[in-house]
């Protein structure tokens, strides 16, 4: 492994004291987390001469969160991962309706215990905290084919 190599620029970009806003990722793992979570948080659409690249995940933010619209938001997951990042295989996409458990927050995990295995857990929330009926817990399961060694990893998204 190289010193000082780096893959590109990490995605979501975070708030710094320090004025450390663009962080660059230090791994291929990190870059195609990244790469995933950059084409489910873009609205399809908004690329110029790319109109094909992202989701439809925000247009689904106020819609029941019932079996047809999970069907849609994990086949549209799909379509643009096999389009866009064909050395990635979803493994599973699970929607589960919100729940008062979910309400725990990245910051109460990493004060608990800062050695522990959450300081790299991140759930993204595309609208914020919503209305109970109308938000839904995205977790995708992934593994990335190119490797020797399979790598497996998951994200979560709170829509």
């Amino acid at each position: 492994m190289a010193i000082n190599k780096t893959y590109g620029v990490k995605f979501p970009f975070t708030e710094s004291v320090n004025g450390n806003y663009l962080t660059l990722t230090k791994s291929a793992e990190q870059e195609i987390r990244t790469d995933l979570l950059h084409l489910i948080l873009t609205r399809k659409g908004s690329r110029y001469y790319l109109p094909d690249f992202g989701t439809r995940i925000y247009e689904f933010i106020f819609e029941p969160m019932d079996g047809p619209t999970f069907d849609a938001i994990k086949a549209d997951i799909q379509t643009s991962v096999d389009k866009y990042i064909p050395n990635l295989q979803i493994n599973n996409v699970s929607i589960t309706p919100y729940t008062d458990e979910d309400k725990i927050s990245v910051e109460e995990l990493n004060t608990e215990d800062q050695s522990s295995e959450y300081e790299m857990f991140d759930i993204f929330r595309t609208a914020g905290e919503g209305v109970n009926e109308y938000t839904a817990k995205v977790k995708i399961d992934y593994s990335i084919k190119d490797t020797t060694f399979e790598s497996r990893d998951f994200i979560i998204i709170n829509i």
